[in-house]
């Protein structure tokens, strides 16, 4: 009497989904691609009922990497930078829409359709009065808010 275990395709569709909802608990957004890999595996063993455990336990690491590779450096990539550590010169000049009039020494909010130095709103101060709903630009970085005028 052998004693192997045989690993079926379920086998492979439950680890992926627990390694999935894992994700939830830990999230890292990086053992989701291990879970689905391990639902992979289990498509391919349900497709091919003779893979051998090696190859299974392979083909998940080769997958699972595949995986996270392609995410990070192909669909990942997009312009939608935040600007994080960036020099507050690079962010002169970009344009928000105030949503939160402004006035001379009164602050006022301003929102940005892509995050600027980790924020997508930023308290701002101004010259002159700026009605709520106008589009504004950068005039300089002063601290924790921003320095515009009417773009």
């Amino acid at each position: 009497m052998e004693n192997s275990m045989i690993i079926e395709w379920w086998h492979w569709e439950i680890a992926g989904l627990a390694l999935v909802l894992l994700e939830l608990a830990i999230p890292a957004f990086f053992v989701i691609w291990f879970g689905f890999g391990a639902m992979l595996v289990g498509l391919a063993l349900l497709v091919s009922p003779g893979l051998g455990l090696p190859a299974q336990i392979g083909l998940w690491v080769v997958a699972s990497v595949a995986m996270a590779v392609l995410w990070f450096r192909v669909f990942r990539r997009s312009d939608h930078k935040t600007l994080v550590g960036t020099a507050a010169g690079e962010v002169i000049g970009e344009v928000g829409l105030l949503v939160g009039a402004v006035a001379p020494f009164q602050r006022g909010r301003v929102r940005f359709q892509r995050p600027i130095l980790g924020a997508e709103e930023w308290a701002c101060m101004a010259d002159g009065e700026i009605a709520a709903g106008e589009r504004v630009k950068v005039l300089s970085v002063e601290g924790s808010f921003v320095k515009v005028t009417k773009a």
